[in-house]
């Protein structure tokens, strides 16, 4: 049985948005650009993401978010309490940055 996961289609979503404002922080523009490379003209091409890479970002995503989930309900647990509050999470985070 396949577990449920993040849609693919929203993972390309914000990987698009955070692409296009890298892009304008670095004041380049989106559209086709024309650079040089040796002594023809090479077209930058929008950023795209394969449709295995966005499969394996969402389910990566899913354990992460997971773990952190589990890892939090044990601190809460831990602690008496049966509900996940933030500060369980900030607890959880540097290591589980730290393991993914």
């Amino acid at each position: 049985m396949e577990e449920e996961t993040f849609d693919p289609e929203l993972i390309c979503s914000i990987f698009k948005l955070v692409w296009s404002r890298r892009a304008t922080e670095r004041n380049e523009s989106i559209e086709v650009v024309d650079v040089e490379v040796g002594d023809r003209t090479k077209k930058n091409r929008q950023t795209t993401a394969n449709s295995n890479a966005l499969k394996l970002s969402c389910e990566l995503i899913r354990i992460f978010v997971t773990e952190a989930v589990q890892r939090s309900g044990m601190i809460a647990e831990a602690e008496g309490i049966n509900k996940i509050e933030p500060t369980h999470l900030e607890r959880v985070l540097p290591q589980l940055l730290l393991d993914f």
